[in-house]
């Protein structure tokens, strides 16, 4: 149920990609989503579970190695998908929450490399709606050298960026134990 409501926003995730697996057995687990962008690049989406961040960077580092020796072979076996094999393979994770170590790792390779989103199920009605929000993690990296980003000082580790919505709990109607879901 979650990967199918996380499906059916990965649009919102990664604007203008194209879903192009689902299930796709990598490096020794699975990769959740595999999609190109609109520049022809990868883009891994695995999806975790409270206490899952660290764990989930690991494998999606391995993912991302995984694939990008194999961009060649699935550009020539399926030129229609659109990816360019020269283009770089990003991931990007769905956590329910982010340690502090997490939110500094995934900081410290980029988002070209590494980017990072918060899910939140959430009760409308009858129905569980989920929603993604992108963390605020610096993302200029990319157009930095290599010897900068290493030996230039740390950026600072930016709070999750908060729900569009402006409802508060109040307004939601929440209960205490509802609230403690969300933290």
């Amino acid at each position: 149920m979650l990967l199918a409501q996380i499906r059916s926003r990965l649009g919102h995730a990664v604007p203008g990609s194209r879903l192009i697996a689902e299930g796709l057995r990598g490096a020794d687990s699975t990769i959740d989503f595999v999609a190109v962008d609109p520049t022809g690049a990868v883009v891994l989406v695995l999806v975790g579970g409270h206490g899952d961040d660290l764990e989930l960077i690991g494998r999606g580092l391995a993912q991302r190695a995984w694939v990008g020796t194999r961009l060649g072979d699935w550009a020539q076996l399926a030129p229609n998908l659109g990816l360019r094999p020269d283009a770089a393979v990003r991931v990007l994770l769905l956590c329910p929450a982010y340690r502090a170590e997490s939110r500094a790792a995934i900081d410290s390779l980029g988002r070209s490399v590494l980017a990072a989103g918060l899910y939140r199920c959430v009760q409308d009605g009858t129905r569980i709606e989920t929603l993604i929000e992108h963390l605020g993690i610096v993302d200029d990296e990319a157009t930095a050298p290599a010897a900068v980003q290493r030996t230039s000082r740390p950026a600072p580790v930016r709070a999750a960026a908060p729900f569009r919505t402006g409802l508060t709990d109040e307004d939601l109607g929440l209960t205490p134990d509802e609230k403690r879901e969300f933290e």
